[in-house]
């Protein structure tokens, strides 16, 4: 670097290309923009969202309950004129609220598993990377066996280690 009484420190690449005037982005600005130029990741986040607002906050708007029983709309089509917009099923429960509803609980089910896998997953990653060596090739090894199992074997062998009623209690 040069040192003139005008400026004390001058880069010689910054004065010749102009660097000091290209703004950098960092890679999440990157992978921004490169999602929003992908319209059908756009259009897929879109109807996704609408769909988890519908999820989560529909059956508070909708006037009927999901145990509620409508005997005079028993196995009825879908009708607006009732108000049971997906029609009811043979009790007269309405079936946009169970639908809903369904959908509540997949999304927690698949938000539990997210969380339980990320747990393990850390947990995991965080003891082999901490001892190394040794024990982080046998445990690496471990995860190579169990990526080479298939995926129904594997929910067998669960089910055989923890039983039929992991929840249930009797």
């Amino acid at each position: 670097m040069t040192k003139t009484a005008d400026n004390p420190a001058i880069d010689p690449f910054e004065a010749a290309l102009g660097v000091s005037d290209v703004k950098g982005r960092s890679p999440w600005e990157d992978a921004w923009h490169r999602l929003l130029k992908n319209r059908a990741a756009v259009y897929s986040a879109f109807i996704m969202g609408i769909m988890f607002l519908l999820v989560v906050f529909g059956p508070m708007l909708i006037s009927w309950e999901s145990d509620f029983t409508d005997w005079d709309y028993t196995s009825s089509p879908p009708s607006l004129e009732s108000g049971h917009w997906f029609g009811t099923d043979s009790v007269g429960r309405d079936i946009l609220v169970r639908t809903l509803e369904g959908g509540r609980i997949s999304l927690l089910v698949g938000l539990v598993a997210t969380i339980v896998s990320l747990l393990i997953g850390v947990s995991y990653g965080a003891i082999a990377g901490y001892f190394g060596g040794p024990a982080d090739r046998i445990m690496m090894r471990v995860v190579d066996i169990i990526y080479a199992l298939p995926f129904m074997f594997f929910v067998i062998l669960l089910m055989v280690v923890f039983g039929r009623d992991i929840l249930v209690r009797h």
